[in-house]
């Protein structure tokens, strides 16, 4: 079975609720999505503000108190919000990614746990109370630790599966490129995990011939069903889960909302893809689009920003203001202020 690029992008939106806002609390819809990246602290509101109907963000407040929802260093190493019932099967499937980023070869193998850690700090605190050498530090905890236990590959490595899985419900149809950049794990992983799976997996031939796996039974919406606009917070995951941007963010345009620094800039979507980017100001919203838009289009752009001014006003009127240099060095646009009332 082929699928068009139009399909994908529709099977995306679908997937990650932007094709209609739906009626789910905070927790089921980062359930739903599988993960949100949450390195900038506003950004997971402003991604479920788009996607879930009369969204309040105290919800996601509570969800993250209750530890409904959880905030963690887990895919590309960024900080996200996930279900807590992910949580723990993310991280270990992530594990010797992390560990090896964070930790340096000489931990890579270590199976040090965060409570491991944790139990060392009082007598390390008295330790350290007065200045102590290399040599001395690696031999104190040389005398606590012993040799640590290994990770635990096939853990590891099952956990990856599931974590294959989720994205698939949330990200699919997908490419082994796309998992290894969503995990940000090798190929060669990502190839054995798909592999393991291949009697649960329906697979598809892509709009260039490459080889994509999906959850069978999962409708995948035709290629003329409606997207309406959205206003997309910066980071949003949705254009950075894939090796292939271009299913959401063509081309084009990558460049601009993604900055060489790792910013990724809050964007206008527009029949499903990137068509420019947005920020605040005083009087409501200012939107910049790379191409022209019918006027049609900037209505429903108008409506999303009474909607995102409202919704800011009692939290963070000026949302990424800090990032708005950023601004100085966009391509030529058509600049329209959206008011806020």
């Amino acid at each position: 079975m082929t699928i068009t690029a139009r399909e994908l992008n529709r099977s995306t939106l679908a997937r990650q609720l932007l094709l209609r806002r739906e009626p789910l609390d905070a927790a089921e819809g980062v359930r739903r999505v599988v993960a949100l990246q949450a390195q900038q602290p506003a950004s997971p509101y402003l991604a479920l503000w788009n996607r879930l109907a009369d969204f309040d963000p105290a919800g996601l407040d509570a969800a993250f108190t209750d530890h409904a929802v959880v905030k963690a260093t887990l895919m590309r190493l960024t900080l996200h919000a996930v279900h807590a019932e992910d949580h723990a099967v993310f991280r270990e499937a992530m594990h010797p990614v992390i560990r090896a980023s964070r930790l340096g070869s000489r931990f890579t193998a270590s199976g040090l746990t965060a409570g491991d850690a944790e139990k060392l700090v009082p007598g390390l605190l008295d330790f350290a109370d007065r200045p102590r050498t290399t040599a001395e530090c690696e031999a104190w905890l040389g005398e606590r630790l012993g040799g640590p236990p290994r990770t635990d590959a096939e853990a590891s490595a099952a956990s990856l599966r599931t974590l294959v899985v989720r994205y698939l419900s949330g990200f699919g149809p997908a490419s082994v490129a796309d998992v290894a950049q969503f995990a940000m794990v090798t190929r060669s992983r990502a190839r054995a995990a798909l592999a393991e799976l291949a009697g649960e997996l329906e697979r598809l031939e892509g709009p260039e011939g490459e080889e994509l796996f999906d959850l069978p039974g999962i409708p995948r919406p035709d290629a003329t069903t409606p997207a309406p606009p959205r206003l997309m917070a910066m980071w949003d995951s949705v254009l950075l889960a894939y090796a292939d941007r271009g299913r959401i963010l063509p081309p084009a345009y990558r460049r601009v909302v993604i900055r060489a620094n790792g910013d990724v800039l809050p964007t206008l979507l527009v029949d499903g893809y990137v068509a420019g980017v947005w920020r605040p100001v005083d009087g409501g919203i200012e939107a910049a689009a790379f191409h022209p838009l019918p006027e049609e289009v900037w209505e429903g752009l108008a409506v999303e920003a009474r909607s995102l001014v409202g919704f800011l006003a009692g939290r963070e009127p000026e949302v990424y203001r800090r990032y708005g240099h950023w601004w100085n060095r966009l391509p030529d646009a058509t600049v329209r202020l959206l008011p806020g009332g």
